[in-house]
């Protein structure tokens, strides 16, 4: 059997710039020309190394979660306290609306809006995105439960289903343009509503 010939690029380098043009703009919006250019590929290399578009994109959003998973568990594993690192996902995500850049939300959420679940595929790894992220603060909702942060009588789960949830919103509102000090009054409830 003939082998084809082997990738003389890093798929993990142009799986990450992928990720990046489809975060920016959406998967419609994206084109095959604009995520040949980002990942300096050519066709017969692209489909090689990934099939197809909505192929890739599964797999970038495999990436983003695994990355934001990494990511908050670091975090959380070197925060003072459980609600320490709540207060620094909340706070820090309303400093975004301050920050040069044009907010992006979360490739999983923009995803879930953009999909709106009419493609089984695409619905299951964003269904797998928010779970991954809602174990993360479990583990931080629990944790402030062991320190006395947050009262042990409340659901670990349902709260952190409720941060998710609201964290979710919080960066679509950042995106579309919300003041800072609006964004941290909304985070500022928050915390207080997990007393």
């Amino acid at each position: 059997m003939k082998l084809g010939r082997p990738l003389e690029f890093d798929p993990d380098v142009a799986l990450e710039k992928a990720m990046q043009v489809f975060w920016s703009q959406g998967y419609e919006a994206t084109s095959l020309q604009n995520l040949l250019e980002a990942m300096d590929l050519s066709k017969s290399s692209f489909y090689q190394a990934f099939s197809n578009k909505q192929r890739l994109f599964e797999r970038c959003i495999e990436h983003f979660r695994n990355e934001q998973v990494h990511r908050l568990r670091q975090a959380l594993d070197q925060a003072p306290s459980g609600w320490a690192f709540l207060e620094q996902c909340l706070y820090a995500l309303a400093e975004e609306a301050r920050g040069p850049e044009k907010p992006r939300g979360c490739l999983i959420m923009n995803t879930a809006t953009e999909f709106a679940g009419r493609d089984p595929a695409v619905a299951q790894q964003v269904a797998t995105g928010i779970e991954k992220l809602t174990g993360v603060f479990v583990a931080a909702v629990q944790r402030a439960q062991a320190e006395g942060n947050i009262p042990i009588e409340h659901d670990a789960p349902v709260l952190a289903r409720y941060l998710v949830s609201s964290i979710s919103g919080l960066r679509t509102m950042v995106k579309a343009g919300a003041r800072p000090e609006t964004a941290h009054d909304i985070a500022c409830v928050v915390m207080t509503a997990l007393r």
